[in-house]
């Protein structure tokens, strides 16, 4: 929801996992950040060096292709500064990041 102090709290506490998938679409908080265009909770998600930017959910979609897919012209500068990152992921039905932007 774009909480980023909230954020910052939980992700200091021992054993929280910053990559923990939810069980309906198999989501990351990445993925979540990404697609709602919170750049500071991104910018904190990967500081933490323990999401995997290339998490695929249920229809095999990446926070790049939700940041892609909503415009996010800064969180998707940030994930492709890290170069870690699968530009042509593709989806379940084949829609890359640059299939959403365009």
């Amino acid at each position: 929801n774009g909480y980023d102090a909230v954020v910052k709290l939980l992700l200091a506490k021992d054993g929280v996992d910053p990559d923990l998938k939810d069980s309906q679409y198999g989501r990351t908080p990445l993925s979540r950040a990404a697609e709602n265009g919170h750049e500071a909770i991104v910018k904190l998600l990967l500081e933490t060096g323990k999401v995997e930017v290339n998490a695929k959910e249920k229809y095999g979609q990446t926070p790049l292709s939700w940041a892609a897919r909503n415009g996010h012209e800064a969180i998707v500068k940030l994930l492709l500064e890290i170069g870690k990152v699968e530009v042509d992921a593709r989806s379940k039905f084949g829609w890359t990041p640059l299939w959403w932007a365009a």
